[in-house]
C-alpha cells in the first residue's frame, strides 16, 4: 500500500481496505499509518473499522471537513423517522440524528461530550431550534448563569441560570412524567403519542457543573435525572446533558444514570486524550474500535529549521469547532461536522444568526396539569412563577434554605417537591468499598487488548490500592470467567464480555 501512495496526485482521493487473517482484531497506529502513506498531515486520512477484521481508510487532498455550510431551518424538520439533518460525514453524507423515535413513541435521552471550546454549545442551539422548529416543548438549564446559550432563552418555554432553578426544573419534570403515567394509565394508553400532548425535552447545559462531585445537590440531580431515564421516555418526556468529559464522576456518580444514558444519542466532539480508554470501559465505544484524533486546529505540522524567520510566524488555521463522532448513528467511528450554526465571529451581542435559526413566533407550551399534579410539588409551582423573576427567585431561596437543613444535604429520604429518593449510589461521604474484583474487572475494562494474568496482576498493583498476590488476581479471573462477566480467547488471556 505504501508503494501506491508514495507520489500521489494532490488533487485525488484515495480509499482501500485493510484487513487482518481471521482471529484477530483490526488495530492501527495513526503515526504509523501517515508514515506508511507519506502523508504529514493526519487531518486528511479518515479511518473507519467494522470493529472486527477491517478498516476503510479514505486519504483526502486536504481536510474534508475544514468548511461546512450552515445549518438551515429545513434541516431540522424531523423526517418520518423523527431524524433531523444535524451535520455532514467526512464523504459529504448527512449526519442525521434522532429526535424522537416514532416507531416506539419514546423521547429521547442525549449526551453531547467535549472539551472547552469544541462546540457543545452551538449544538445545544442546533437541537433546541430543532425543538421549537417541530413543536416540543423545551426546558432550559444554562449553568453558566446564562452565558452559554444566551439567545434560546426566548425560544424555550422555561430558562433558568441557576442550580436551584435546575433542580426545581428536573423536579418539575419528573412530576409531569408521573402525571402523564396516571393520565395514559387511565386512558389505557400504553406509549406516547406525538400530537396528543406535547413531547418535552430537558436540557441541562454545562451539566458537570450539577453533577460533579463537590455540586451543591448533586446527589438529588442524580437521582431526579435517573428517574427521568426511567419514567419519562415512555411519556414523552427526554432529556439532554451537555458536559466537559464523559468521566462517571461528571455524571453524578451514579452507573445506573449512564447506562441509561448511553443507550441515547451519544456526540462528542473533540476529547482529552485520556478519554478513549474510558469511551472503551464505559461501553460508549465498542472494544477494538478507534477514532481519529481530532486537533484543536487544521494547520498541519511542518518542521522547520529553527533559524528560518518564517518559523515565527502564526498563520491563521481553521478551528475544527463542531467536529465530532455520533456514537450512536450507523457510522460510529466516521468523523463528522456539524453544520455551521451562528456567525464564525465573536460577536458582542447576541447572534443574529442564531436568533433567525430559531425563528419567529411563540415556544410550545406545556399542556395543562392534572390538579394532582399541579397540587403541592415545589418545582410545578416554580414553573408557574418562571415569568415573575422576582417570585422564582423567592423560592430558589426558600427551596436552598430548606434543602441546607436538612440532614446529609439531600442524601437518602424525603426531598423537597415529594420525590422520594433511594439513596446514592456513591457519594464523597459513602464511597463504596472497592473489592479487588473491581480493581480486576476496570483493568480489563480499561485494556485495548486481551490481557495475560502477569498483566492483569501489574496493572491492579499499580493502580494505587493495596498490593495483592498473583493467586489473589487469579482467583478473581476464574470467577469472572465463570460468572460470564470475562472470556477467555485465548490460552491464558482474559477479557471483559462488552
Amino acid at each position: 500500500m505504501s508503494a501506491v501512495m508514495t507520489t500521489p496526485d494532490p488533487g485525488q482521493v484515495y480509499e482501500f481496505t485493510a484487513e487482518v487473517p481471521q482471529g484477530q482484531v483490526i488495530r492501527y497506529d495513526l503515526a504509523a499509518l501517515c508514515s506508511a502513506l507519506n502523508i504529514n498531515d493526519p487531518t486528511r486520512i479518515a479511518v473507519e473499522t467494522d470493529g472486527l477484521r477491517r478498516a476503510m481508510i479514505t486519504v483526502y487532498p486536504s481536510n474534508p471537513l475544514a468548511q461546512v455550510r450552515a445549518v438551515t431551518r429545513e434541516d431540522l424538520v424531523m423526517d418520518r423517522h423523527g431524524r433531523i439533518v444535524i451535520g455532514v460525514y467526512h464523504n459529504g453524507r448527512p449526519v442525521k440524528k434522532r429526535l424522537f423515535d416514532p416507531s416506539t413513541g419514546s423521547a429521547q435521552r442525549h449526551l453531547v461530550f467535549g472539551t472547552t471550546g469544541a462546540g457543545k454549545s452551538r449544538v445545544v442551539h442546533l437541537e433546541l431550534a430543532a425543538e421549537k422548529i417541530n413543536g416540543f416543548v423545551s426546558w432550559l438549564a444554562d449553568l453558566k448563569f446564562g452565558q452559554s446559550v444566551p439567545e434560546a432563552e426566548e425560544h424555550v418555554d422555561w430558562p433558568v441560570r441557576t442550580q436551584e432553578g435546575a433542580v426545581l426544573m428536573t423536579m418539575a419534570a419528573v412530576a409531569v412524567a408521573q402525571d402523564r403515567m396516571r393520565r395514559y394509565a387511565a386512558a389505557g394508553r400504553s406509549a406516547f403519542v406525538l400530537g396528543v400532548d406535547p413531547l418535552l425535552n430537558v436540557t441541562l447545559d454545562e451539566a458537570n457543573r450539577a453533577l460533579e462531585r463537590g455540586a451543591p445537590y448533586r446527589d438529588l440531580m442524580t437521582h431526579l435525572i435517573k428517574e427521568l431515564g426511567r419514567t419519562g421516555r415512555s411519556v414523552g418526556v427526554g432529556v439532554r446533558l451537555s458536559a466537559q468529559a464523559a468521566h462517571l464522576e461528571e455524571l453524578g456518580g451514579s452507573d445506573t444514570l449512564r447506562a441509561m444514558l448511553k443507550e441515547g444519542e451519544v456526540t462528542l466532539l473533540r476529547w482529552s486524550g485520556s478519554m478513549m480508554r474510558q469511551l472503551v470501559a464505559d461501553g460508549l465505544l465498542p472494544a477494538g474500535e478507534q477514532l481519529m484524533p481530532i486537533p484543536k486546529t487544521l494547520a498541519p505540522r511542518e518542521l522547520r529549521s529553527q533559524f528560518d524567520p518564517a518559523a515565527d510566524d502564526d498563520d491563521d488555521a481553521p478551528g475544527t469547532q463542531g467536529m465530532g463522532y455520533l456514537l450512536s448513528g450507523p457510522r460510529p467511528t466516521a468523523m463528522m461536522r456539524h453544520l455551521r450554526v451562528g456567525s464564525i465571529a465573536p460577536l458582542a451581542g447576541k447572534d443574529p444568526e442564531i436568533l433567525a435559526l430559531y425563528g419567529p413566533g411563540e415556544p410550545a407550551r406545556l399542556e395543562e396539569l392534572s390538579a394532582e399534579a399541579d397540587g403541592e410539588n415545589i418545582g410545578l409551582i416554580a414553573y408557574h412563577l418562571r415569568h415573575d423573576p422576582v417570585a422564582f427567585q423567592a423560592l430558589c431561596d426558600q427551596f436552598r434554605e430548606i434543602y441546607q437543613q436538612k440532614p446529609g444535604h439531600g442524601g437518602g429520604g424525603q426531598h423537597a417537591g415529594g420525590a422520594v429518593d433511594d439513596g446514592p449510589e456513591e457519594s464523597a461521604d459513602r464511597p463504596r468499598k472497592v473489592l479487588v474484583e473491581d480493581r480486576v474487572r476496570a483493568v480489563l475494562a480499561a485494556a485495548d487488548a486481551p490481557m495475560s494474568a502477569d498483566e492483569v496482576l501489574a496493572a491492579v498493583n499499580s493502580d494505587g490500592g493495596k498490593q495483592v498476590s498473583g493467586g489473589t488476581v487469579r482467583n478473581k479471573l476464574s470467577a469472572l470467567v465463570d460468572s460470564g462477566a470475562a472470556v477467555q480467547p485465548g490460552r491464558g488471556l482474559y477479557a471483559p464480555v462488552r
